[in-house]
């Protein structure tokens, strides 16, 4: 069993997530009314992080020819993951039109998917940075980091999923379903009815 716990403090609030996009779209949007590239490479890096919950170091080497397109496809291969481990991710509908127009916009013609403004890979603290940016523009408190979205993206999953855990831990290719009990332990749906009926018995 991990040695850790998911409190509240390490993953976004609805409406934290919410003012995060809100800067991310505006300034992309703006960006590209003046034909600029970085901030809509960051809000990418943002979304994705968001809508697939990869590691920080699997966000910065991810290529363009990892990723599945095409008709009926929403899904992308990461290659040397945790333990040098692949895996498939599947995303939604939204978050591949989202790549599907970076991609059409992105100036670069660099193997990876988010290349640093020299045309190299961007680092994983480069990425870092970028959450950093974006999350101080919104407000965010200071103790998150990129890998909050991670968590956020697996809270976010458990619940959308009516707490399917074996479904969290395909997702976020934990090879022990073990590890993502920790986002069962601080979500339990039972609980919070439970809690909930609490002041209905004393009726």
């Amino acid at each position: 069993m991990p040695n850790w716990i998911i409190s509240p403090d390490k993953y976004l609030t609805p409406e934290e997530t919410r003012r995060l996009r809100k800067i991310c779209q505006e300034a992309a949007l703006a960006a590209k009314a003046r034909g600029i590239q970085a901030p809509v490479r960051d809000r990418l890096i943002i979304e994705l992080a968001l809508g697939s919950g990869l590691r920080v170091s699997e966000l910065a080497n991810l290529k363009v020819e990892e990723l599945y397109l095409k008709k009926g496809q929403n899904s992308l291969i990461v290659r040397n993951g945790k333990g040098g481990k692949d895996g498939v991710v599947q995303f939604n509908a939204k978050l591949k039109e989202l790549i599907l127009e970076y991609l059409s916009y992105r100036h670069s013609t660099s193997p990876f998917l988010f290349p640093s403004k020299h045309g190299e890979r961007i680092t994983a603290s480069g990425i870092q940075q970028v959450f950093k940016k974006w999350a101080a523009k919104a407000g965010l408190p200071g103790r998150y980091s990129i890998h909050s979205l991670r968590h956020t993206y697996a809270v976010r999953l458990y619940k959308a999923s009516g707490y399917n855990l074996r479904l969290v831990q395909k997702q976020l290719r934990h090879s022990s379903v073990a590890t993502t009990q920790v986002y069962a332990d601080v979500l339990d749906a039972d609980a919070d009815q439970a809690l909930e009926n609490l002041d209905l018995n004393d009726e």
